[in-house]
C-alpha cells in the first residue's frame, strides 16, 4: 500500500532529488505502523537575512487513527542541518521513533496479540490467554 504523500518547499525552489529522498523515506514508514492514512512533509529554508548559516527545517505530519504523529524541526540547532538531506534524514528518524513508540503503546505487554490477531493466526491462543487472565482476576 502506498501512503498518500504531500511535499511542500518554503523559501526555496522545489528539488526533485529531495522529493525523491522524501518519497523513499515515507514509503519505509509503513514498516513501523500499518495504519498510516497520509503524510505531509514541509521542507523550509530560512529567510535570507539569517546569518547563522542556512539551517533547513523539516516538518513531518503523519496521519494515523487517533492522534497524528508530528515531527517539527522548526528551529534546528545542529549545523549538520545545513545539508537538506541530513535534515530530512533526522526528521524521518524522529518520525520512526515516534511511530514505534505509538505502536508499542498500542500493543501493551503482548506484541504477539497485536500481530497475530491482525494476521488471523493464533486467535485461539490469544483467547485462551485472555480467559486465563480474566479467571485469575475473578477467582483469586
Amino acid at each position: 500500500m502506498s501512503i498518500p504523500l504531500q511535499i511542500s518547499f518554503r523559501n526555496m525552489d522545489p528539488s526533485p532529488a529531495v522529493e525523491e529522498r522524501i518519497r523513499k523515506k515515507a514509503a519505509k514508514l509503513e514498516r513501523f505502523h500499518d495504519r498510516i492514512v497520509g503524510c505531509t512533509v514541509v521542507v523550509e529554508a530560512p529567510h535570507r537575512h539569517h546569518h547563522k548559516g542556512k539551517l533547513y527545517s523539516v516538518r513531518v505530519d503523519i496521519s494515523v487513527p487517533g492522534k497524528d504523529v508530528v515531527v517539527d524541526r522548526a528551529k534546528p540547532v545542529d549545523h549538520a542541518h545545513e545539508d537538506v538531506y541530513v535534515a530530512v534524514r533526522d526528521a524521518f528518524d524522529a518520525a520512526v521513533r515516534r511511530l514505534e513508540d505509538r505502536t508499542r503503546k498500542m500493543r501493551g505487554d503482548g506484541p504477539f496479540v497485536f500481530t497475530q490477531v491482525k494476521n488471523d493466526q493464533g486467535v485461539e491462543e490469544v483467547v485462551s490467554h485472555v480467559i486465563a487472565a480474566w479467571k485469575s482476576r475473578t477467582e483469586g
